[in-house]
């Protein structure tokens, strides 16, 4: 069997570098010509996973298909790649020590004192290997979050030169990404920060093979030269990565910079046919040329950290380019939503998201928002808390239920159209204690939803704890609020609609993390199309 390569990518001078969209970048063009390509994140803070983080902390979470909580990094990995990520793609340092306090307390240690050199790094080792161990993939990409040089990220840095040394040559490569400032007052780029960052490298006993270096400014030929030569890369190795108007564009300004060709030639491999890209560039173009433009408002109660909504932003982003329109998102806070401002507060909006989110903050301005979107024939889409919302819009507004509710937020109610399912009730331990993952769901024939998907059984990705509550099912159903996709294993409710309305639907999963640039979500476009069509 052939040996699986490795790339390891670090970030210094400061994070946020854009890591995860250089790594997915590279695994396109390696994917494009043709390897079999993988990413994986290894993340240097102590949660299990992060989904138990405010999205202020760390931008939205993302779930993949097998119900593992992970890192927005993954879904970019998703978006690029067309290939469904899982629960070894993304470790953390908290998952890491787990697992080695486990064996410890099990004795699986033999009475050794355990360390963090061997114990913890042969773990992080172990499970960088994982993937590659499974004979699916001829190339695997691996993100080290935080920045080189910082406490936590030491033993991941440790685990990279063991298993660089381990892999023998040309079979595992580091990329550095670093920041090359432009200081205003001295009109000029310096390289002293990437320089000091390659030293903090090789202090850990790794030598960096690929500079990516990010950039405002064109990096000048001289500037390239001093890189290399103080960094002690090869020249060709230094690689500009400039600020670009969109993320899809990266892979074909690192294509432009010759990184993937840098890579395969470290790595012993062949450049094999020159990427295909033909799909990617049309999706580019279409993104580029809009013929309409509309605004959806985007109702949530975390909208001032766009990571928050990540998923949600780049599926409207391949939904808009596959209708040929631009989407602007307009952020609408909805704790500041009231019956008197909402008609000055939605003009000019084409069509309202009401978004996923946990907690009784911001609850009014939602079922408001609904109302409004409703009663005035503007398209409505509803996300997981935007679906619950609607129902509770629903039961209170056509069945006169004044008090209906969800008991997450009003424990007390006496009409929980959304409820704890019976066997969440004694749970209190809340990490993980979701209906994740994917689950499959019946469309019923004849219904908008069946007419968005083209299929009558879908498989979505779910991340919520509360349900519909099916005591209301048929008495919203007369009323109008038609139950069009069902849990065959469960039951419950995942899809609502009304019909004689220009677009109006709510799902209980979460579309936009299937989202990708070969293939929109069918919600997300239709909604687009509904909203278009809806302004002319």
């Amino acid at each position: 069997m052939n040996q699986t390569k490795y790339i390891f990518v670090t970030g210094g001078v400061t994070s946020s570098l854009g890591k995860g969209i250089i790594a997915a970048s590279l695994a396109k063009l390696l994917q494009a010509r043709g390897y079999r390509t993988t990413i994986q994140k290894f993340d240097p803070y102590l949660n299990v996973d992060p989904g138990t983080m405010n999205p202020y902390e760390h931008g939205e979470c993302y779930v993949t298909d097998d119900g593992a909580e992970t890192d927005l990094d993954l879904g970019h990995y998703e978006r690029f790649l067309n290939v469904p990520t899982s629960q070894a793609n993304n470790v953390t340092t908290g998952r890491v020590y787990l697992s080695v306090i486990e064996k410890e307390r099990r004795g699986e240690f033999l009475g050794k004192t355990v360390q963090v050199v061997p114990h913890i790094t042969n773990e992080i080792k172990e499970r960088m290997q994982l993937l590659g161990n499974s004979g699916d993939f001829d190339i695997i990409i691996t993100e080290i979050g935080g920045t080189v040089g910082d406490i936590e990220s030491l033993p991941y840095i440790e685990s990279v030169r063991q298993l660089v040394w381990e892999l023998g040559e040309s079979n595992g490569i580091v990329i550095h990404l670093t920041l090359v400032p432009y200081l205003a007052a001295a009109g000029e780029l310096k390289t002293k920060p990437t320089q000091h960052s390659v030293k903090t490298l090789m202090e850990s006993g790794i030598k960096a093979d690929i500079l990516v270096c990010r950039t405002e400014h064109e990096l000048s030929d001289e500037i390239r030269q001093k890189l290399a030569l103080f960094c002690n890369v090869k020249r060709e190795a230094v690689i500009q990565s400039i600020d670009a108007s969109t993320i899809y564009e990266v892979p074909l300004l690192m294509l432009e910079e010759g990184l993937d060709v840098v890579a395969l030639k470290k790595l012993d491999l062949p450049q094999k046919n020159t990427p295909d890209l033909e799909n990617w560039n049309t999706f580019l173009h279409r993104l580029k040329n809009p013929k309409h433009t509309i605004n959806v408002g985007l109702i949530g109660k975390y909208v001032e950290l766009q990571d928050s909504y990540k998923s949600i932003l780049e599926a409207f982003i391949h939904a808009g380019a596959s209708n040929e329109t631009k989407v602007n998102i307009i952020s609408i806070h909805s704790e500041y939503i009231d019956k008197d401002n909402i008609a000055e507060k939605f003009n000019g909006i084409d069509g309202i998201l009401v978004a996923p989110g946990f907690g009784e903050r911001g609850i009014e301005g939602k079922i408001e928002a609904v109302r409004y979107a409703r009663e005035n024939n503007l398209p409505f889409f509803g996300i997981c808390l935007g679906m619950q919302m609607a129902v509770i819009e629903y039961s209170r507004t056509i069945l006169g239920l004044s008090d209906a509710n969800s008991t997450e937020m009003n424990p007390n109610t006496t009409n929980p159209v959304i409820d704890l399912m019976e066997e969440q009730k004694t749970i209190t331990d809340k990490g993980g204690t979701m209906r994740l993952g994917s689950w499959k769901c019946d469309l019923k024939e004849g219904t908008l939803a069946h007419q968005i998907y083209n299929k009558t059984q879908i498989s979505e990705r779910h991340r919520h704890r509360y349900e519909y509550n099916n005591k209301y099912a048929s008495e919203l159903e007369k009323a109008g609020l038609i139950s069009s996709g069902i849990n065959p294993d469960t039951g419950l409710v995942e899809i609502v609609e009304i019909q004689n309305h220009p677009f109006f639907i709510g799902v209980q999963y979460h579309p936009e993390y299937k989202s990708t640039v070969a293939n929109p979500q069918p919600i997300f476009v239709s909604f687009v199309a509904a909203m278009v069509k809806n302004k002319k």
